[in-house]
């Protein structure tokens, strides 16, 4: 019972899920960046809202550049904390202005994902991946 209400770390398992939320949060994001990055490429017409009044076509880009690149930074954990800041702004733009008039239910997958980003740029990568390995090599070089 004592287990159960233990608020203690441990910090392998810690890693681990990290791991393990970063490479499924970036796998399932990579399916709408995919899906953008196609309709980019395609060649048809480009329907997309220009939040930001620079062309659906320059905004469309840009939520690729965010979805389907920076998910892959995410995923094999190189540059985290800054691959989700783009990753958190398309998120608020979904939901303030996206879909703002919309139902709760319309905005609660961008909600899941804002958490998600915010949680990782909070904590990192963690020690499976690429930042760990640079960072670690960049401390040796200090010392």
């Amino acid at each position: 019972m004592k287990k159960l209400f233990n608020t203690n770390f441990n910090q392998e398992g810690l890693h681990f899920m990290l791991l393990v939320l970063r490479v499924a949060i970036a796998a399932f994001m990579l399916v709408h960046g995919y899906q953008k990055l196609q309709y980019l490429t395609s060649g048809a017409p480009i329907e997309f809202m220009d939040f930001l009044g620079m062309g659906t076509t320059a905004s469309l880009a840009l939520a690729v550049f965010a979805e389907f690149f920076c998910s892959i930074l995410i995923l094999i954990g190189l540059g985290t904390r800054l691959a989700v800041v783009p990753l958190i702004v398309t998120m608020l733009i979904a939901i303030f202005m996206v879909h703002a008039a919309d139902a709760f239910e319309k905005k609660e997958l961008a909600c899941h994902y804002l958490v998600v980003y915010l949680f990782l740029f909070v904590t990192g990568s963690g020690k499976y991946s690429i930042d760990h390995i640079i960072s670690r090599n960049l401390s040796k070089r200090r010392h």
